[in-house]
């Protein structure tokens, strides 16, 4: 048998690699585009409880890319309590293949990859659903993922106001500080949910709740506005779908009934969204087969629940990238 190698890129390899912005955006559009051309397996992910769905679970998320000719699977771990221990809450590994023979590609440390590619396909889908002249940001969560929404959302509309809120003040003001610092403009901290969401352009919701509670109403949401809700347990109430001109998913397989948590469980579950009332997946979106945005008095839902596919193409950016720089270690797999 021939030798087999991989690409071992852990965490300060991931870090030294310095994704800009843009090829971030480029390589998750990428792997949108082909979702929506077809040319893409998502397996809807599942999902490992080790005690309780409160304390935490694991996701492992399997997908394959024909335009770049990998398939890969990730398992990402989620502990909300984990900040107390000074770890993050998410931590993940990915796993790269060749899809022709199964050879492992690549290992990498997948925790800085989750929170990228989540920041940006809230970006992205806010690059066709949201106003072109979206000016505030109204964002709630300080979770891992969510410094990448903001910061790749204001790459992309350059917004005269940023607000955030999380339940911990120690959490939302670090959480202010690095924006204002790496963004370069200041951003409002503010200590409850309908400051932050009332009159704003783009509403984000990346709360963590340890059970669904209608925190973010109903009544809070501007007409025209862009509302991207997407944490675990649900933060909104069930009305919320009823001001909506369109919904808009990443995945269906992965919102359909009979798969537990999100933000729009309920709302699946009680038929207010199904397959035949939502208007598109974003991938269809980017491959141009489906509208986004059509007028700017349109009311818009975006749900993602997170693409294994994404989580592969900034992998394989990042594995094509460290060799080129000659970053990481070459291991011996046989």
């Amino acid at each position: 048998m021939q030798q087999v190698h991989m690409t071992y890129l852990n965490g300060p390899d991931v870090e030294r690699l310095d994704l800009s912005n843009d090829e971030i955006l480029v390589a998750v559009e990428a792997a949108l585009k082909a979702q929506g051309d077809k040319q893409a397996v998502i397996e809807p992910r599942v999902h490992l409880i080790p005690e309780s769905s409160a304390k935490g679970h694991f996701n492992v998320l399997r997908g394959y890319l024909k335009p770049l000719g990998v398939a890969g699977v990730k398992v990402v771990s989620d502990f909300v309590d984990n900040y107390k221990r000074g770890l993050p809450s998410e931590m993940a590994l990915l796993n790269l293949f060749d899809p022709e023979t199964g050879m492992p590609l690549a290992v990498i440390d997948a925790t800085a990859i989750t929170d990228m590619r989540t920041g940006a396909v809230t970006a992205l889908g806010a690059k066709h659903l949201a106003r072109k002249q979206s000016k505030v940001l109204g964002h709630i969560g300080a979770r891992g993922t969510s410094y990448w929404n903001v910061r790749l959302l204001d790459h992309l509309f350059e917004f005269d106001e940023i607000r955030v809120h999380s339940r911990r003040p120690e959490s939302r003001n670090a959480f202010g500080e690095r924006l204002s610092r790496d963004l370069g403009k200041p951003v409002r901290v503010l200590d409850n949910w309908e400051d932050c969401v009332r009159g704003a352009d783009i509403v984000v919701e990346a709360s963590r709740l340890p059970e669904p509670q209608p925190m973010l109403k109903t009544e809070w949401i501007e007409k025209g506005a862009l509302v991207i809700p997407y944490g675990t347990m649900s933060a909104v109430e069930l009305s919320l779908t009823d001001i909506m001109s369109k919904v808009v998913v990443d995945d269906w397989g992965q919102c359909r009934k009979g798969l537990p948590f999100g933000a729009l469980r309920q709302h699946v579950d009680t038929d207010r969204i199904t397959e035949q009332n939502l208007h598109a997946e974003l991938g269809q979106i980017v491959a141009g087969l489906k509208p986004g945005r059509e007028r700017d008095d349109e009311t818009i839902l975006f749900w993602h629940r997170g693409l294994s596919t994404t989580d592969i193409a900034l992998g394989h950016a990042m594995m094509e990238k460290a060799g080129r720089e000659g970053i990481g270690q070459s291991l011996r797999f046989a």
